[in-house]
């Protein structure tokens, strides 16, 4: 039986046990909600989050994973991690490394064998490879919200030399030039 064939068999505990490590890093009262709160209505976040994981999981599961498959997998969990100030952008984006914990942990027994032991390495490189995926979603993300919060100032300023009487606006034919 091959790595990602007993890596499939046990999906559903390593995809649980990644969730769980995952919002441990909210405070410890958000982590309680997303765990317990099933209703995706009720918690986006949470529901977001196990979806997203599945998805990646089960990318990683094949041949040859698809770098835009992983990217849109993990695109709505770096979102919500990037918009979220109590993240530094390690911990928005590590959560790919909980992974290898998990899988070493499950397959402790195996591991002390060659072979296992170079499947495990190659698997961990296609979650190395989605950890740079996670980055640049979050530096995607952490530059739209920077060119938000610029253009909000930009906005609030204008109107404050607007109301301050220091603008003045141009006609729509164009400024007077001409001397009277």
């Amino acid at each position: 039986m091959g790595f990602k064939t007993e890596l499939a068999e046990r999906k559903t505990s390593i995809v649980k046990k990644w969730f769980d490590k995952v919002v441990d890093t909210y405070p410890a009262d958000t982590s309680r909600f997303l765990k317990r709160q099933k209703d995706p209505f009720s918690n986006p976040v949470g529901s977001t989050t196990i979806e997203g994981l599945t998805k990646i999981f089960e990318e990683l599961l094949k041949d040859a994973p698809d770098s835009d498959s992983l990217q849109a997998a993990a695109d709505p969990i770096v979102r919500i991690r990037a918009v979220q100030t109590m993240f530094s952008p390690s911990q928005a984006v590590g959560f790919p490394y909980f992974l290898k914990t998990i899988i070493r942990e499950e397959f402790e027994r195996q591991l002390k064998e060659i072979a296992p032991l170079r499947e495990l390495m190659a698997f961990e490189l296609e979650i190395d490879k989605l950890s740079l995926v996670t980055f640049n979603i979050y530096m995607k993300c952490r530059e739209t919200v920077l060119k938000l919060r610029t253009n909000l100032e930009k906005e609030r300023l204008y109107k404050a030399f607007s109301r301050a009487g220091l603008i003045q606006e141009i006609p729509e034919d164009g400024p007077d030039l001409e001397e009277k």
